[in-house]
């Protein structure tokens, strides 16, 4: 399945659908493939319904600006790129209003499928 994303944005981003316990939202996210893990901001998360302070899994995670300890847990469905996955892990962590983005779709998301992304048409293409 082929999705187009903006030759002009700085970053390759796709729309993502988040659902929670209290609903679910549309987002934007940054493809990562320097990612290892999907991130989310805390701001969406507390928006869905998740108690962030009730999270038992922190993991340590390394950063462009060194060490950090984030929250992991599942959301109930993460959907992006034609792709859905039920209960699946997300890092949850502040980013800066200056991002401009509500996460990073990490490779664990495209973790068995192939992942093409056409810089010259703007194109990303996933398939199973």
């Amino acid at each position: 399945m082929s999705h187009r994303f903006d030759l002009q944005e700085r970053l390759i981003i796709v729309p993502v659908r988040l659902f929670g316990p209290a609903g679910d939202t549309i987002v934007r996210f940054a493809l990562d493939t320097g990612a290892s893990r999907t991130l989310v901001n805390t701001e969406v998360m507390v928006l869905l319904g998740y108690d962030l302070a009730m999270a038992s899994d922190r993991i340590e995670v390394t950063t462009g600006s060194g060490i950090e300890f984030c929250v992991r847990l599942p959301v109930e469905c993460l959907e992006s790129v034609g792709r859905a996955l039920e209960r699946f892990p997300v890092l949850c962590h502040t980013l800066p209003p200056s991002a401009q983005i509500d996460g990073l779709l990490g490779l664990d998301f495209f973790r068995g499928c192939y992942l093409g992304i056409d810089l010259r048409n703007g194109e990303i293409t996933v398939t199973p």
